[in-house]
C-alpha cells in the first residue's frame, strides 16, 4: 500500500527521523529490551552478542553481526506482538496501566533502529516452537516495500538462538538486530563489557532481590562453541549499601559505604492523589578511606576506581534507574565519589518529575537541580515565600525545589564529614602530638582547681573509667563524629586522663563551636559548618608537604584574616547591644575570658 501524498510526513521519512532518538548508547536502547522483558515478568534474561571474522583494508578482524536478547516472560500473542513494533503504541499507555517499568509503549522499535536497520522478534506462550514472528527492516520501509508491521507468522525460534541460550522457556520472547550499523563498540566482547556496568546499575534493585538474573554472553557466529566472554549480572550500587555486588574486593561481598541518617520520605499531592518519595544518603565507611600503605591513596584502588565511576544522583523509577545525574558534583573533587545519593518515585509521578519516553532522564528533576536557587527569586522574596507561592498556586514545582533543597544540603553535609574522616590519618612520624593542647589545658585546669576554681564536668571524674568511656563516645557520636572515631578519642580521653577532647562535626547550630561536658571531660566541638571553620582552622590543618612557600603564605595570611573577622565579628556584637547591664555582662565575659585564655596560652609558651 502506498504512503498518502497528502501524509504530514511521509512514514519512510519519519523512521528514518526516529533513528535519531537520543539512545546515548548501546547499552541504553539495550535496556529498553530488558525493561520490557522484566515488565512480562521474566526470571531470566540473556544479551547474546555475535561477531563475525572480516575482512577489511586487507586485514582480518571480528566486527559485531547480530545483538539479541531473550527472556523467559510471559511472551506475546499475535496482536500484541503486532502492536509492539509499531512506534509510539504498546500495552501501558493509559495512566492506570503505568505501575510497573513499561510506559510509553514498549519502545522496542525505536531502541532497536537506533542501532541497526533490521529487528526480528520471535514471541511464545506455549513452547518456542510455536513462536510467532515479525520484523522491521528499514531497507524495506524506505523503498516503501514496508509500510505496516507484517502480520505475525509462526516461525520457531531459529537453531543459533537455541544453540547459544541456556534454554528457552514455555513462554518468552527474542529480539535479534541485525545489519548494526549505528553501534560504537565493534566487537561482541566490548558490547558486553560497556555494557556490564550499566545494566548492572540499572537493574541492581532486581538482581539484588533474585527478581531476575542477567546473563550476558559473547561468542564467535560460525563456531557457537567459542565463547569469547560469558558472565552474569552483578549488582552495581553507586550508593554501595548492597552487599554481593561487581564492587572489586575487598567490598566484593559486604558493603562500603553506611547509611546516612538523614533519610528523607516526602509525601507529593500531584493530581489529587498522594505519593511516596524517597531520598537515601549514604557515605564510604572509614575502612574504604584510610589508607592501608604509605602513598597509596584509596580512590586509586580498584574499589576506589570503581566508586568513580558511579558519582551523581542515582534517579529511581518503579525499582530501575533512570540515569545517575552529575549536576551537583564537583568535577575537580576525586572525594565526591565517597558519597552517594538516591531517590527512588513511582511512575504516578512521571509527569512531576518529566520522565523522557526513552527513559534515560527526569527531565524537570534535572534542570531544577542545574538552577540557582537564588536566580528564582524577584523583588526580594526569599525561599520560604517562593515556594509558598507555588503551593499557594497548586504549582508542582514546589514539591521538587523542597527536595532538591534537602539534597543539596544534604551533599554539603557529607562534603564536610568525608572531609573530616581523613584528619589525623598521617602517621606520627608526620605529624606532632596530635592531643598536646588537650594536655596543656588539662595541666592548666588542674592548676585552676587547685587554686578554687572548679567545673561542673570534675563531678564525674570519680566515675568507673568504662562509666566515662560510654559517656564520652555516646557523646561524640550524638555530634555526628564516627563510631570509630568516637570510641578512640573516648578511650584516648580516659586512659591518658586528658581534661578536654577536641573535634569537628558538623553542627546545626549559628555558634562556631559547642560545649559539653560528659564522663568528667569538657567536649569542645568545632562546628565545620561555620564560615569561621573553613576561613580558620580548616586552612591550617591542610597537608603543607610539597606546598611552596608562596602557597604556605597565603595560607597563614588568610588564617590571619579569618582570626581577626572572628574578633571583629564579636566587637560588633557588643557594639549592637543597646541594652547597658546586658552590654556591660557581654564585656565582662569577654574579660573573664581572656583571664582564662592569658593563663592557658602562657602555659603553652
Amino acid at each position: 500500500m502506498a504512503n498518502n501524498p497528502h501524509d504530514i510526513v511521509p512514514a519512510h521519512l519519519a523512521v528514518q527521523a526516529m533513528r535519531d532518538n537520543g539512545y546515548k548508547n548501546a547499552a541504553y536502547a539495550i535496556a529498553e529490551l530488558m525493561d520490557n522483558a522484566i515488565q512480562a515478568e521474566a526470571t531470566k534474561v540473556e544479551l547474546l552478542c555475535g561477531e563475525k571474522k572480516e575482512l577489511a583494508a586487507k586485514r582480518v578482524s571480528s566486527r559485531i553481526f547480530q545483538i539479541a536478547v531473550l527472556d523467559n516472560g510471559s511472551g506475546m500473542d499475535a496482536s500484541v506482538l503486532r502492536m509492539a513494533l509499531q512506534f509510539g503504541n504498546g500495552t501501558n499507555l493509559t495512566e492506570d496501566k503505568q505501575t510497573g517499568i513499561g510506559k510509553f509503549g514498549m519502545g522496542l522499535p525505536s531502541s532497536s533502529i537506533s542501532q541497526c536497520e533490521r529487528v526480528d522478534v520471535w514471541s511464545w506462550q506455549n513452547g518456542s516452537d510455536t513462536a510467532l514472528h515479525s520484523y522491521l527492516d528499514l531497507d524495506e520501509i524506505r523503498a516503501k516495500k514496508l509500510t505496516e508491521v507484517p502480520e505475525p507468522q509462526h516461525n520457531k525460534v531459529p537453531e543459533l538462538w537455541r544453540q547459544v541460550s541456556k534454554g528457552l522457556g514455555k513462554s518468552g520472547t527474542l529480539v535479534v538486530w541485525s545489519k548494526i550499523d549505528r553501534c560504537i563498540w565493534k566487537t561482541a566482547k566490548t558490547i558486553i563489557d560497556n555494557s556490564e556496568f550499566l545494566i548492572g546499575r540499572m537493574y541492581r534493585k532486581f538482581l539484588e532481590n533474585g527478581q531476575v538474573s542477567i546473563r550476558m554472553l559473547a561468542f564467535d557466529i560460525d563456531n557457537h562453541g567459542n565463547k569469547i566472554s560469558e558472565k552474569m549480572a552483578l549488582p552495581n550500587d553507586p550508593s554501595y549499601l548492597m552487599a554481593k555486588t561487581s564492587c572489586p574486593e575487598p567490598f566484593a561481598n559486604t558493603t562500603m559505604f553506611q547509611v546516612w541518617e538523614n533519610d528523607y520520605e516526602p509525601t507529593i499531592n500531584f493530581r489529587g492523589k498522594e505519593h511516596k518519595v524517597k531520598v537515601r544518603f549514604s557515605f564510604a565507611k572509614e575502612e574504604a578511606r584510610i589508607p592501608n600503605k604509605p602513598g597509596i591513596q584509596p580512590g586509586s584502588l580498584p574499589h576506589g576506581k570503581h566508586a568513580e565511576k558511579n558519582v551523581g544522583i542515582s534517579i529511581i523509577r518503579a525499582d530501575r534507574e533512570l540515569e545517575l545525574d552529575q549536576s551537583l558534583i564537583i568535577k575537580y573533587d576525586p572525594t565526591e565519589r565517597w558519597w552517594g545519593v538516591e531517590i527512588d518515585f513511582p511512575p504516578a509521578l512521571d509527569d512531576l518529575f518529566g520522565v523522557t519516553n526513552n527513559k534515560q532522564s527526569a527531565r524537570n528533576f534535572a534542570e531544577l537541580v542545574k538552577i540557582d536557587p537564588e536566580s528564582l527569586l524577584e523583588d526580594g522574596r526569599t525561599m520560604a515565600q517562593f515556594k509558598e507561592e507555588l503551593k499557594e498556586n497548586d504549582d508542582p514545582r514546589e514539591s521538587l525545589l523542597e527536595i532538591i533543597h534537602r539534597i543539596r544540603k544534604n551533599i554539603s553535609s557529607l562534603r564536610r564529614l568525608i572531609t573530616n574522616q581523613t584528619k589525623g590519618s598521617r602517621t606520627s612520624s608526620q605529624r606532632h602530638d596530635i592531643h598536646l593542647a588537650e594536655k596543656v589545658a588539662t595541666t592548666v585546669t588542674e592548676k585552676r582547681k587547685e587554686e578554687g576554681h572548679p567545673g561542673q564536668s570534675d563531678q564525674d571524674e570519680a566515675l568507673p573509667k568504662s562509666v566515662r568511656q560510654e559517656a564520652i563516645e555516646l557523646t561524640l557520636k550524638d555530634q555526628g563524629v564516627s563510631e570509630v572515631k568516637a570510641k578512640e578519642l573516648a578511650a584516648s580521653t580516659v586512659d591518658d586522663g586528658l581534661k578536654y577532647t577536641f573535634v569537628e562535626a558538623d553542627l546545626e547550630m549559628a555558634a562556631f563551636f559547642s560545649v559539653k561536658s560528659r564522663g568528667g571531660a569538657i567536649i569542645v566541638t568545632l562546628n565545620t559548618n561555620h564560615p569561621a571553620y573553613k576561613n580558620l582552622v580548616e586552612i591550617l590543618e591542610e597537608d603543607v608537604e610539597g606546598v611552596d612557600a608562596e602557597t604556605l603564605r597565603s595560607r597563614l595570611t588568610n588564617s590571619l584574616s579569618g582570626l581577626k573577622l572572628l574578633l571583629m565579628s564579636w566587637a560588633r556584637y557588643e557594639d549592637e547591644e543597646t541594652d547597658g547591664r546586658r552590654r556591660q555582662a557581654i564585656q565582662d565575659s569577654r574579660v573573664d575570658w581572656g583571664r582564662v585564655a592569658r593563663q592557658f596560652l602562657e602555659q603553652d609558651e
